[in-house]
């Protein structure tokens, strides 16, 4: 009996210091008065699939995240990228080295899912494990409404692509590479990440500085 309770305190107690070594991290109000204008991003947007080990400041990351669906009008909560019927049904999961996070829109905070590097399974091709932040784009077909079954993964492409086309702009206006990739294991990011039957992801995005 002294052993099974010691077996257990030491299991709590290893539980309690790996829950402790991820932590939810803050991000910072994005700086709209930055970055290259509109037509100059267009201008020099582009795909790239080399990146600098170069990790992205907490600044870079909030703009950044900002950029690729955060909340743009407070008030009705509405956000920086599009989606049929309003759903919001894109979320956007961060893969850092430190572990994985929950990219929370609302609240200005990335949430911690997944201690550890586990980059090099967001995406199928070796760059990804190297570049700083890899993002995974989930659409939860539970948020679509009454839409039809058969339509719900055209919907999902597309709000999922508004996001990518809003990365790819903050990245060319602020000297960012970036690839958009289909490229992933669905069933293993679905295991990975503990989705709902309803959540399917959709697309990886890397980013990272130039090489």
């Amino acid at each position: 009996m002294k052993n099974a309770i010691l077996i257990i305190c030491s299991f709590l107690m290893g539980f309690s210091a790996i829950s402790q070594d991820i932590q939810p991290i803050k991000l910072l109000p994005p700086q709209l008065d930055k970055g290259k204008s509109l037509m100059q991003a267009l201008q020099d947007r582009h795909s790239t699939r080399e990146f600098a080990d170069k990790e992205l400041s907490l600044q870079e990351l909030s703009n950044l995240l900002w950029a690729a669906n955060g909340i743009n009008r407070q008030e009705a909560k509405k956000r920086t990228a599009p989606t049929a019927m309003n759903w919001q049904d894109i979320d956007v999961y961060v893969f850092l080295k430190e572990g994985i996070f929950y990219y929370d829109a609302l609240a200005m905070e990335l949430k911690p899912l997944v201690q550890g590097d586990k980059r090099s399974l967001a995406g199928t091709q070796p760059f990804v494990a190297g570049a700083p932040v890899n993002l995974v784009l989930v659409s939860d077909y539970a948020r679509m409404g009454m839409a039809r079954e058969e339509s719900k993964p055209a919907y999902a492409s597309a709000d999922a692509a508004f996001v990518g086309e809003n990365v790819y702009l903050f990245c060319a206006a602020f000297d960012l590479n970036c690839v958009l990739r289909a490229s992933i294991d669905k069933d293993a990011i679905a295991k990975l990440l503990n989705l709902r039957p309803e959540q399917h992801a959709v697309f990886g995005i890397t980013i990272g500085f130039p090489k």
